[in-house]
């Protein structure tokens, strides 16, 4: 385990739910991703950590969610991006080939955090190992609601997130009691059909 990796477990704590990362899957994300991530994935799988506040994910699951959510943006015309992590609120981290860690997706806003850049090869491996070293465990949790929901909801599964009903973006309630345990992928497919996506205010804007 790299110094990196190892300061990351140091502040999230072990891997739940750990899948192992086919061969074919690391071949298919050779020269789209870094070399970096292709060997975490390899040593450590994906996994949720924080107890499952944060994880790690295989993109080709989450290619329906990227579409949705980018397809009729100006950030697709950007780069080619894939989804490498979330939370268990529905944060979404996106890579992109080359510009790296340069859109973050808050979808129970319907926002997101876009950074203009453009990385050569080395600086797209320093950027993962920056990416996974500022990862922090309270910037992931909404409104300090996830150790309430998992004592009342249970631990996530590796394709489960904690979701609103209603959904804040139709008017739902930010409390405890109107979370449930959903599927990742079909809960972000639905928050992408409710409004337009918008920046943060503080955000960068594509070309």
């Amino acid at each position: 385990m790299d110094e990196f990796f190892a300061r990351f477990i140091e502040n999230f704590g072990p891997p739940i739910e750990r899948r192992e990362v086919p061969l074919s899957t690391i071949e298919r994300y050779r020269n789209k991703l870094p070399s970096t991530l292709l060997a975490y994935w390899s040593e450590h799988g994906w996994a949720g950590y924080g107890e499952g506040i944060f994880w790690l994910v295989n993109p080709q699951e989450y290619d329906a969610v990227v579409s949705c959510w980018i397809q009729n943006s100006r950030l697709s015309a950007h780069d080619a991006y894939h989804l490498i992590a979330r939370s268990a609120f529905g944060d979404l981290y996106f890579w992109g080939e080359r510009s790296g860690f340069s859109l973050k997706i808050t979808s129970v806003s319907s926002q997101y955090v876009f950074y203009k850049t453009e990385l050569t090869k080395v600086q797209l491996e320093n950027e993962l190992r920056g990416f996974i070293i500022s990862r922090k465990v309270d910037s992931n949790d909404f409104n300090d609601l996830f150790a309430p929901a998992v004592a009342k909801l249970g631990r996530l599964k590796h394709d489960e997130m904690y979701g609103f009903f209603p959904a804040l973006m139709l008017g739902g309630s930010d409390r405890l009691e109107h979370l449930k345990k959903v599927s990742a992928v079909e809960h972000l497919i639905f928050l992408a059909q409710l409004t337009d996506l918008e920046p943060y205010a503080f955000s960068s804007q594509p070309d």
